[in-house]
């Protein structure tokens, strides 16, 4: 009994007498995730040894090496050219040593004759064994930062299919402990390979070795297969979860804005305009211009064709001159004939597609001047004043002509809108987000963290840290000017006249060199926000901006106008088209109430959790001034 419990405990971790838990497949195919193996397990997987299993997933790195074999045994015919012959005649020695001789023999012999010698130096080639060679290769499924070792020998197939860099297999194995230590707990042993997704080496933009993220953005259908960039993807769909998890957790309701509207919500943006007319707007003027320089205006026919076809129903109608009906009907034709002349003419300059109306919104898609949404928040405010508390996670568009790095034409933002809020109400749920996002990645994503912190980041960790635990030091404009003044260190020699807008510089030296620490802005003047910001009694607004080291500001927020006549007079102020605004301004007539809200960059935020320092290598495809590749 005693030799059977020791027998028991020398066994290995997976062996039958330990009882593992069995490995469940991914729900969708038949196959085992890596974060399944690895996740949250201190013994690297050991537990699973013995286990048979199907993986799937591109190959990382690999190496080939050939397996050894013992010479084989010398043949008869080696034999025969090693050892003198026995019965060699006295005219063979001679053959063999004086060449003359040799050449004489032959030429008596003639083409029957050969030589002992020759057929003994030319045995029958022997075909040589196929090389034997074993493929180890570094396989990721983008499940996890963990990669899977997997065996394959060159019986089960091919090496050379096998070794090239993101090539895509699935493969069903037996897991077992690596021969040799290293930091591989376990790897799978192939004993079938069920697929091989071949790649071109030579035109695979990943074949190369350490691809700068720079060259990688001309890639982007390929670069989630780095692990930086699969890394930055994971905790992006990590905050993501964690965003709306948040707001349900807090009572707030999910609302979709358009992406389309009429209305500039922050009232001075560049905007995307919407219109299906523009490329046929420009093909009109080139026709008008043509039509003008030869004296002839097809626009001007055409109203000419409209008025002679009128006058001919009056007199139709009248019948009182015939004489004068039959002149209007020949005018007519010629008119007629002249505005067909005129269309077959812009048929060949330009195809039959083409329209000739004038161009004008109408005939657009939308009836009105229509764009991509910069903002959401109006939007929200009517959902706010209904339902209480709401907030909408899309995609936002501004046409900056910038090669900032901290800006694309399309960013995703989390917006939110209380109805009986105000301004220290949206502070602090703005600041409660934010920790509530770090925590979240930290605690329930630690693996990838972790590789942010070796590879990218070495404060990562305990930044983040730092946020859960403490609060963003709280400071007005005002005091913000005050302090960029006195700094002993002018690193920025712009002039901080009251009432100027902090600039990504200025805010990012106080984040980062002065408080050393995420800060809160608030009681910036009104030039500096929105028309829909509520004015403060002091005549700053009621407005907020969260700024982080690194980064910047993350989260801008405010207390909205609800008083009819203050608002009213901010767009006068600003020039702002009051017909486009109408709706809104409904909201403040009937049934208002105070409420508050803020946004929050989620493209920065992902920027600030992975310490990059480009914002276009965390989002999945960047759109940024002259770059839509994809």
């Amino acid at each position: 009994m005693a030799k059977q419990n020791q027998e028991t405990q020398t066994q290995e971790p997976g062996s039958l007498g330990s009882n593992p838990q069995p490995l469940t497949n991914f729900k969708y195919s038949n196959r085992v995730q890596l974060k399944s193996l690895f996740l949250n397990r201190n013994d690297g997987g050991a537990e699973f040894i013995g286990q048979t299993v199907v993986v799937g997933g591109w190959v990382k790195s690999s190496k080939e090496v050939e397996i050894s074999s013992p010479p084989p045994p010398p043949s008869s015919t080696a034999a025969e050219n090693e050892a003198p012959a026995k019965d060699v005649s006295c005219v063979e020695i001679f053959q063999s040593r004086i060449p003359l001789i040799r050449n004489i023999m032959e030429v008596l012999g003639g083409n029957s004759y050969v030589s002992r010698k020759k057929l003994r130096d030319s045995p029958i080639p022997t075909p040589l064994p196929p090389k034997s060679s074993t493929a180890y290769l570094l396989l990721t499924d983008g499940s996890c930062v963990a990669t899977l070792q997997v065996v394959v020998e060159s019986s089960i197939a091919t090496p050379s299919r096998l070794l090239a860099t993101g090539t895509c297999i699935i493969v069903e194995g037996r897991l077992e402990r690596p021969s040799a230590e290293g930091k591989h707990a376990i790897q799978l042993k192939a004993e079938k390979v069920l697929h091989i997704g071949t790649v071109d080496v030579g035109k695979y933009p990943l074949s190369k070795k350490r691809v700068p993220l720079d060259m990688l953005r001309d890639y982007a259908h390929f670069r989630p297969r780095t692990t930086t960039v699969a890394t930055v993807m994971r905790v992006r769909s990590a905050l993501s979860f964690a965003t709306h998890s948040f707001f349900k957790d807090h009572a707030f309701f999910d609302v979709q804005v358009p992406t389309i509207t009429t209305t500039d919500t922050e009232g001075f943006s560049n905007m995307f305009q919407v219109t299906t007319t523009g490329n046929q707007k420009a093909d009109k003027e080139k026709l008008s211009t043509i039509y003008e320089t030869e004296g002839v205006n097809l626009e001007t026919m055409k109203e000419a064709v409209k008025e002679k076809s009128k006058l001919v129903e009056t007199l139709k109608r009248s019948e009182s001159n015939k004489e004068a009906l039959a002149a209007a009907i020949q005018d007519l034709h010629k008119t007629n004939e002249l505005a067909l002349q005129l269309e077959g003419r812009e048929k060949k300059k330009f195809g039959t597609s083409l329209k000739h109306d004038r161009v004008d919104s109408s005939e657009d898609f939308f009836s009105t001047k229509t764009y991509l949404t910069v903002s959401g928040r109006l939007h929200l405010e009517s959902f706010a004043s209904a339902l209480g508390n709401v907030y909408s996670f899309g995609p936002r568009f501004q046409a900056d002509k910038t090669d900032s790095a901290k800006h694309a034409a399309e960013m995703w933002m989390v917006e939110a809108e209380m109805a009986f809020a105000e301004l220290k109400d949206s502070m602090n749920c703005a600041n409660d987000l934010f920790k509530h996002l770090c925590k979240w990645v930290l605690e329930n994503h630690s693996d990838d963290v972790k590789f942010v912190g070796k590879r990218i980041d070495n404060t990562c960790i305990e930044r983040l840290r730092q946020i859960i635990s403490g609060s963003p030091q709280l400071i007005s404009y005002n005091e913000a000017l005050d302090v960029l003044r006195k700094a002993e260190d002018k690193k920025s020699e712009a002039k901080f006249d009251s009432g100027a807008r902090l600039t990504s510089d200025h805010l990012s030296y106080l984040a980062d060199a002065i408080y050393k620490q995420p800060i809160i802005i608030h009681s910036y003047p009104k030039e500096a926000k929105p028309f829909y910001v509520r004015v403060n009694d002091d005549k700053t607004v009621a407005a907020f901006d969260l700024i982080v080291p690194k980064v910047g500001t993350i989260i801008s927020g405010s207390q909205n106008e609800d008083r009819l006549t203050m608002i009213s007079s901010r767009m006068t102020e600003l020039g702002l088209p009051r017909e486009k605004y109408e709706w809104y301004l409904d909201l403040c007539r009937n049934g208002t109430v105070k409420h508050a809200g803020f946004t929050l960059n989620f493209d920065l935020m992902v920027l600030f959790m992975t310490g990059l320092s480009n914002v276009r290598d965390v989002i999945p495809f960047p759109r940024s001034y002259g770059k839509a590749n994809n």
